[in-house]
């Protein structure tokens, strides 16, 4: 078992907040993979991350508000979708160690399941959520504005949503737009993992998102990765 319980203080520094109940941060950190070992009592990160979710999007929600003044609801929304998928969860998550302070078993971590993106971007979420549960919504916004504000100020120029970027370079190169079929649909209810494919003439991706529509926006965008110069 690799446990990476010896990271938990260093972390709190990093967080800004002194645990009074340092097993709810342990708790935050704990893979699925930790309870194989005998930890069925202890739980994991799993009901946390639902919490962090709804708290990282209520944060997100109220700055892009408040930042933005003059944006519309759609603009507005783009930023929010940059800032909350799971590529950006897992580079935070990078950024503060999460990596190294996880607790999981060895094999998943001899695999490589410290830097995987999905795993990350959970762990992120239980983290906030975490904050949130001892500290009230003044820590988790605290710690969310402070390594989330680089990004929020970067994003002056509204991203333009992947769906329909493709949907006009098909349209200018003569084809019909990606059509987008599920082709799995994993983990558990609460925290649903799709798998969609997006094809066309123009080539195939596949991508993974929370939610159909973000599986779809990321599997467009991998697509117009892989259309660029093309």
């Amino acid at each position: 078992m690799s446990d990476g319980a010896s990271g938990v203080e260093s972390l709190q520094a990093i967080l800004g907040h002194s645990f009074r109940d340092p097993d709810l941060l342990s708790l935050a950190l704990t893979h699925p993979s930790a309870l194989a070992k005998g930890r069925k009592g202890r739980g994991d990160y799993e009901r946390l991350e639902f919490v962090g979710d709804r708290v990282l999007g209520l944060v997100i929600s109220e700055w892009l508000y408040e930042f933005y003044r003059q944006a519309d609801v759609g603009r507005i929304a783009s930023r929010y979708n940059e800032l909350v998928r799971r590529e950006t969860l897992a580079e935070v998550a990078l950024e503060i160690g999460l990596d190294r302070c996880l607790i999981m078993a060895a094999s998943e971590r001899g695999t490589g399941g410290a830097t995987k993106p999905a795993i990350l971007a959970d762990a992120c979420e239980a983290v906030i959520a975490a904050l949130y549960l001892e500290g009230g919504l003044d820590a988790a916004r605290d710690f969310v504005r402070r390594l989330w504000h680089d990004r929020v100020a970067g994003l002056k120029q509204a991203p333009r949503d992947p769906k329909t970027e493709i949907q006009e370079l098909a349209h200018a190169r003569g084809v019909e737009p990606p059509k987008y079929t599920v082709l799995a649909t994993d983990g558990p209810d609460h925290a649903p993992l799709f798998t969609i494919e997006a094809a066309c003439d123009l080539g195939t991706a596949t991508a993974q998102g929370p939610s159909k529509k973000e599986a779809e926006r990321n599997a467009a965008r991998e697509l117009l990765k892989q259309l660029q110069g093309t």
